[in-house]
């Protein structure tokens, strides 16, 4: 029997895309607790910023014609701080001025301090010849009134929050939270707290996938129905994948989607909805499944991981979580990388893409983890990124590589 090609990941990116309708809903939020979330509506400003000409710098506002030459003295006629709006100036003097404060009609040009000597008479010596709008910020040379300066689908960062505020945004329409139902299966998983080290039997392990990916969900503004490891059999697979698709959106199951006689998350979306098992041209990762499960009149999503703690923390990045933030309608989900010069070798070619787990290093060329298997977890905490290697690639010290952060899909 011929196995059926890999699945390109940007093929399986797709895909899965074409399956991801934005949530219709949207909550108004207040800036403090929208960070993180997807701009719904575009933010127009109202008004200009800065709202008039105002001072860039602490010093003096005057006319460039009334200091023709360096060591000109003026009389100082008015001070004018910040959230004060100074009188008109008039010819031959110099209003003290402060950075932020409305620069005063008649003035052309701002002479810092440090280029001032105050006099005892209450005059003002100009050390330097000013130049025409020096110092000075012009009215919505930031923004303009009437201009969009957030478009929907934007996700919201401390700049992004900070441009919402400098317009006089308290709130903003945001999409909906994803809900997500998160479980993993095989009764070889053992929480941590729950049993000592010297204490577990043979054959069981920590369940480590369920911690990095309930957090790399909570990260993407999702709201999280935990249900923990669910037990080795058909009826309780079934039992947890009706409970989550009747009140979630998205099913992220990690291990248990393969043919073998105790991996029974296939045939339990298969009774309750549709699968399609997909084998993936990266490495690691291989494994993935997307699919529907059903419960009443609700659909979910259904997304099974690999099991494997690095197969399941890369198939997330680069698949779930493209597809979590276009369900958020995201507009931007593709992680920017650089280029970077790789300070190692890697002589085996692969046939499927892959994604080494690599850090800076001092002499600023990237250094590769020593153990690239998919259950060297301690990869993902060494390195601070990624080289994206195409597939049949080797890689010599020297060579210019694709390096993806973990800031960019974290």
């Amino acid at each position: 029997m011929t196995r059926p090609p890999l699945k390109p990941l940007d093929d399986a990116l797709a895909e899965l895309l074409a399956h991801a309708a934005p949530l219709a809903q949207t909550e108004t939020l207040s800036l403090f607790d929208a960070d993180h979330r997807v701009l719904a509506q575009d933010v127009v400003s109202p008004l200009q910023v800065p709202p008039r000409d105002n001072s860039a710098m602490d010093g003096y506002a005057l006319r460039c014609a009334d200091v023709a030459q360096a060591g000109a003295v003026l009389p100082v006629s008015q001070r004018i701080p910040a959230g004060h709006v100074g009188q008109p100036l008039a010819a031959g003097t110099a209003a003290r001025i402060f950075t932020g404060a409305p620069v005063p009609e008649g003035a052309d040009a701002i002479a810092m301090q440090e280029d001032c000597t105050p006099l005892e008479d209450g005059r003002v010596r100009i050390n330097a010849v000013p130049k025409a709008g020096q110092w000075v910020r012009r009215s919505g040379e930031d923004i303009v009134r009437g201009a969009t300066v957030l478009t929907a689908g934007t996700r919201l960062g401390p700049a992004e929050l900070g441009l919402a505020a400098s317009v006089g945004l308290a709130q903003v329409a945001v999409a909906r939270r994803p809900r997500v139902a998160l479980f993993s299966t095989g009764d070889e998983l053992i929480m941590p707290g729950t049993v000592a080290p010297g204490q577990m039997r043979e054959g069981t392990i920590y369940n480590s996938n369920r911690f990095f990916l309930r957090s790399m969900l909570e990260r993407l503004g999702c709201e999280v129905l935990d249900l923990g490891v669910v037990e080795d059999t058909l009826a309780a697979t079934v039992a947890a994948l009706q409970r989550a698709a009747a009140e979630c959106d998205v099913i992220v199951t990690s291990g248990g989607v393969s043919v073998g006689e105790e991996d029974h998350v296939k045939p339990a979306v298969q009774q309750l909805g549709s699968l399609d098992l997909w084998k993936v041209a990266i490495k690691p990762g291989k494994p993935f499944a997307y699919g529907h499960v059903q419960s009443g009149a609700r659909r979910a999503h259904f997304m099974g991981l690999p099991g494997n703690p690095v197969s399941s923390f890369i198939t997330f990045v680069w698949l779930v979580r493209p597809f979590l933030l276009r369900l958020q309608g995201a507009t931007a989900i593709a992680p920017r990388s650089v280029a970077a010069t790789a300070g190692f070798d890697w002589a085996k070619a692969d046939s499927r893409r892959e994604f080494l787990r690599v850090r800076w290093g001092a002499d600023g060329r990237l250094e590769r983890y020593a153990n690239q298997s998919s259950g060297v977890l301690t990869s993902t905490v060494w390195g601070d990124g990624v080289v994206d290697n195409p597939a049949n690639t080797t890689i010599r010290a020297g060579d210019v590589v694709r390096y993806i952060p973990w800031a960019e899909l974290l």
